[in-house]
């Protein structure tokens, strides 16, 4: 009897968040499988914003970073975090 885990980013997906920026999210699966049969599944999801560092994260995810958060996407994710800001 072999147990394996397996780790595998199974869904990404674009959401436009309005105002010219847009958040990448991203599903991560965690795999246990007995004998080659899957006997558990758990996901994990994180987001990937317009000013995150996304240099650790897949290929792929760093492509579509590259396409979406582009230099006008940073500067429209800044002044909406500005404007919704707590006073101080």
């Amino acid at each position: 009897m072999a147990l394996s885990e397996t780790t595998v980013q199974d869904k990404i997906e674009v959401v436009d968040m309005g105002g010219g920026w847009k958040v990448i999210q991203v599903r991560t699966a965690t795999v246990i499988s007995r004998d080659d049969v899957e006997i558990s599944r758990t996901f994990h999801r994180h987001t990937v914003s317009p000013t995150d560092d996304w240099s650790s994260e897949s290929t792929e995810v760093q492509a579509m970073a590259n396409l979406f958060h582009t230099a006008e996407a940073i500067s429209a994710y800044e002044a909406a975090q500005a404007a919704n800001a707590l006073p101080e």
